[in-house]
């Protein structure tokens, strides 16, 4: 997608490291950098041999401003796929030129090619300029659903109480 000096493109391969400092700039935002294990070659595993999530490069006059990853979730109700946005970040500098919109634009095309029935993705309740955001490009809260997560020693343990035959 290309939109006047700004593209949108999938990530390469070579993009690995790029994609981790990304990460990293949204995790210092979320005040949550000190959760950040993730490594190049866990990028590269999961984007480029797995193929379990993608990721899409924002570049403004050909520097790269922003980024996202994706992956396929799934509506049993429904029975189509959908595309859960993991993460979105544009740099502070470059904010409110659109480049957010086209990033969420490039991915609800990708939805609408793929005949997915939603685009999904989660924000941190303080963040009022994203949820702002968001709002006006038309998205509603699914305040009905809380989300959970189980990792670490809680998943282990877990999956050490399933025991096969």
């Amino acid at each position: 997608m290309k939109r006047g000096s700004l593209i949108i493109r999938p990530a390469e391969k070579g993009d690995t490291g790029l994609l981790l400092e990304f990460i990293k700039k949204l995790a210092t935002y979320e005040k949550k950098i000190d959760e950040v294990v993730s490594t190049e070659s866990d990028l590269y595993d999961v984007l480029f041999q797995q193929k379990i999530a993608e990721a899409v490069i924002a570049e403004l006059e050909g520097e790269a401003v922003g980024f996202a990853i994706f992956f396929y979730n799934f509506s049993t109700f429904i029975g189509k796929p959908g595309i859960y946005i993991e993460d979105l970040y544009v740099n502070p500098e470059v904010r409110a030129k659109g480049i957010g919109k086209s990033l969420f634009s490039y991915i609800a095309r990708l939805a609408v090619e793929r005949k997915c029935c939603r685009l999904e993705w989660s924000v941190l309740h303080w963040n009022e300029p994203s949820i702002s955001f968001y709002k006006k490009l038309g998205a509603e809260p699914k305040d009905e659903w809380i989300i959970y997560k189980m990792s670490g020693k809680a998943l282990e343990r877990l999956a050490g109480i399933y025991v096969q035959d």
